[in-house]
């Protein structure tokens, strides 16, 4: 049997493995053999909020809801007595019943509404730790096809910003990293070539980025280390790049969801963008979405 305090202390993580392995019928087991141990508690509702993905990510949407709405009943107790940002499962709780919760109405063709609750989310979490999280669930649903908001361009390393405003005409693809990012890291690569190819025919490429509060090892940094860091990591790995502008801002961030590293969001010739993309993509999809947009 396994010891009640090991199964409380693990709950969260182990659901989180199961569902990566695809393994939802441990999961479930899992959280349903802890009821008795933990009781409501933020890894708790945690823990059920991975079923509430896992439900999801398996497109059964009526189970993923029900998760999703245990979750936030669940979380919206915890609240009653803490902050979110005082605890650190909470933003998990919360920010994955929210996320699950817009996605199913998306999925159901209800994707008006799916934005009309995410502004609301916004409007009460918007100021958390969360935020970035909720910015980029709007902005799946609603940014392509929409303006692009400006860049905050005070503070940056590499080549001077130019305005994205000042940029019309020129497809425009940024790209959001993070210096402890290995998958960032590994689209390097194909941003190059990327660049290679489209540069000359017009394509610009932004790589903001910002402060984390460590630099290495997960050490705490003030800012003017953070930055020297950042600096360095930028010339080991993404030399490949040449100079490229990197504004450094968490507002950047915030503004574009971006809260997954690397996002990728390409804008075309008239401000607009055209693809708002969490996480890698390979060079041939990326180049089929960049073609689209280069001036004929």
């Amino acid at each position: 049997m396994v010891p009640a305090l090991f199964l409380y202390l693990a709950l969260a993580n182990d659901v989180r493995d199961m569902i990566a392995h695809n393994d939802l019928a441990a999961a479930e087991r899992t959280v349903q053999a802890s009821r008795t141990y933990s009781g409501n508690t933020p890894e708790f509702a945690a823990a059920v909020s991975w079923l509430a993905r896992g439900e999801l990510i398996a497109g059964r949407l009526d189970r993923a809801e029900a998760y999703a709405v245990e979750t936030r009943k669940l979380a919206d107790q915890l609240l009653r007595t803490r902050k979110l940002d005082s605890d650190q499962w909470l933003p998990t709780a919360v920010g994955a019943a929210i996320e699950v919760h817009a996605q199913v109405l998306a999925a159901r063709g209800a994707r008006s509404d799916a934005v009309t609750f995410l502004n609301e989310q916004l409007a009460l979490f918007g100021n958390t730790s969360i935020g970035e999280r909720l910015h980029k669930n709007l902005n799946l649903l609603s940014l392509e096809g929409k303006l692009a908001p400006a860049l905050d361009e005070a503070d940056w390393l590499g080549a001077k910003p130019t305005p994205l405003a000042a940029l019309r005409g020129h497809p425009v693809l940024l790209f959001f990293w993070a210096h402890w990012c290995a998958d960032c890291k590994a689209e390097i690569p194909i941003l190059a070539e990327i660049e290679r190819i489209y540069g000359p025919k017009g394509l610009v490429l932004i790589a903001p980025t910002r402060y984390y509060g460590y630099a290495a090892e997960g050490q705490d940094a003030a800012p003017a280390v953070e930055r020297r860091y950042i600096e360095a990591v930028r010339q080991q790995f993404y030399a490949p790049l040449g100079n490229v502008s990197a504004p450094l801002s968490d507002a950047n961030f915030l503004k574009y969801g971006a809260s997954t590293t690397p996002t990728l969001v390409l804008i075309d010739g008239a401000g607009v963008v055209r693809l708002y993309h969490p996480g890698n993509l390979s060079g041939p999809e990326l180049a089929a979405r960049i073609q689209a947009v280069l001036p004929k």
